[in-house]
């Protein structure tokens, strides 16, 4: 994996970490953005393959929807957890 790829991937990240923050609310900075934009794309790619379907568009908007749509589902989870730690607190 080049450097470019790595570069890649973390522009794509940083992009749906940042937009899935702005969505669910509350962030993570810059670099955590990267992290669960990253973390994200993996797991929009696994719901969306589970679902029998792609993305509505190719290229790198497709990549960055895809990463967007697990990024919120990862934030969602991570609010839930947080929330429900907080509780037994």
């Amino acid at each position: 994996m080049g450097l470019e790829t790595i570069l890649l991937w973390a522009v794509i990240g940083l992009i749906a970490g940042w937009l899935a923050s702005a969505v669910v609310g509350g962030g993570y900075g810059v670099i955590g953005d990267i992290v669960v934009g990253v973390v994200g794309a993996f797991i929009g790619g696994f719901i969306l393959r589970a679902l029998g379907t792609g993305t509505p568009f190719g290229g790198l908007p497709g990549t960055i929807f895809v990463a967007f749509i697990g990024a919120v589902v990862l934030l969602l989870v991570l609010r839930l957890l947080r929330s429900a730690t907080m509780r037994k607190a």
